[in-house]
């Protein structure tokens, strides 16, 4: 969580230098791609750190209406789902990072791929976050855990 404040905190700040460096006549043309690297990481990091916090989409909306077994394999199914994806945004992830060496930004000439390495960190890091989910579920059960967690007190 504090890796995506740190990331929103960049990309505004970025972002009022930037205009304000063009209101003044003389534009940093560097901070647009520092701007958008910021805003792409912003989004996988949050995804991850959404998956980690288990407020990703309530895919759990009918397994929290479960009880016993039957909840725990409905658990156990949607954070396997969400460990499919994970792995499958590591492995094309990387692929696409790979090709992007032979794409380059303006005006800087950084390869793309510094952009797309957000593809397969936030895959590993959502990957990690499932099969933690698993193990803590597997052994404390998942009612357990979904009244324990932080930040769900005020939550509807």
């Amino acid at each position: 969580m504090a890796l995506c404040g740190l990331i929103l905190f960049g990309f505004s700040l970025t972002v009022c230098l930037d205009i304000i460096t063009r209101t003044i006549g003389h534009p940093w043309l560097w901070l647009q791609e520092v701007t958008s690297t910021l805003f792409v990481y912003g989004i996988f990091v949050g995804f991850a750190a959404a998956t980690r916090r288990n407020d990703h989409l309530y895919l759990t909306a009918v397994a929290e209406s479960l009880h016993g077994r039957a909840r725990q394999v409905a658990e156990i199914l949607v954070r396997l789902v969400v460990l499919s994806v994970a792995l499958c945004m590591v492995y094309f992830g990387y692929l696409n990072f790979l090709r992007g060496f032979g794409s380059f930004r303006l005006p800087s000439n950084t390869p793309i791929a510094s952009l797309y390495a957000a593809i397969p960190l936030a895959g590993a890091l959502i990957a990690l976050f499932a099969v933690e989910q698993i193990v803590n579920g597997w052994c404390n059960g998942f009612d357990s855990a979904e009244e324990d967690a932080p930040g769900k007190e005020g939550r509807p």
